[in-house]
């Protein structure tokens, strides 16, 4: 069976809230939606925690069949992205603790060492010089950012990458809307002012198009066969 492609341009101005509905009511197909509306900004956060590649994969994979499975919990009172993001990041650290790596999430694992730097494919057709000076700016942001400890790393990410709201942020952590102010504050001064004014470029750590299209086939594969929970 094969995962039903969404290239309707419905799928794109389609309420959140309606493919909820529909979905619980037992349009299961439609999961894809979300799916494929969420995946770069999970990648990023769950990136955050793990570098392999792989158990990305697996992590991504797994927070989606769960907020599938808990669908029927999920009460509208915040966005569907915020509430996987913590269904991502739990799970994240469900994978550390399995390997022996976790530290409290309450002090956002300082004690974990930054992830190495990401390969990110081109999302537009650039000229050999132009693609090297990309690439180069590209490279050294990902290395000044995958260098913060991850409590300021991940706030970072939300804030200035997925463009979350503060609100949003605080509820996806479980922090005060004032500690994200500052890490979010203390993350920023620990870049290099030089690299901070490159980061309008929202391609850093891409989840690719071939990526996106295997999760997405993956997570439905598994969910066409799932019955919703009542």
């Amino acid at each position: 069976m094969e995962a039903i492609k969404m290239h309707d341009s419905n799928t794109h101005t389609i309420k959140e809230s309606e493919v909820i509905r529909r979905i619980l009511a037992g349009e299961k197909e439609l999961y894809e939606i979300l799916v494929r509306r969420n995946n770069q900004k999970l990648y990023r956060i769950i990136r955050t925690y793990l570098k392999d590649e792989a158990e990305i994969a697996d992590i991504m994979q797994n927070s989606y069949l769960k907020a599938f499975t808990k669908l029927y919990q999920f009460k509208l009172a915040s966005s569907f992205s915020t509430w996987l993001i913590r269904i991502g990041i739990n799970e994240a650290l469900a994978r550390l603790k399995e390997k022996g790596k976790l530290v409290h999430l309450n002090e956002q694992l300082t004690n974990l060492r930054p992830n190495t730097i990401l390969e990110i494919p081109d999302s537009k057709q650039l000229n050999p010089q132009e693609k090297m000076i990309r690439n180069e700016a590209k490279q050294l942001l990902e290395n000044a950012i995958d260098h913060l400890d991850i409590k300021y790393k991940t706030v970072y990410i939300l804030k200035e990458v997925e463009e979350m709201s503060l609100k949003e942020i605080s509820i996806a952590l479980d922090i005060s809307i004032a500690n994200v102010k500052v890490r979010l504050y203390r993350a920023k001064e620990m870049l290099k002012e030089k690299l901070y004014e490159v980061t309008n470029d929202k391609n850093i750590f891409e989840f690719g198009f071939s990526k996106c299209d295997r999760i997405t086939e993956n997570v439905m594969l598994k969910i066409l066969k799932l019955r919703i929970s009542q």
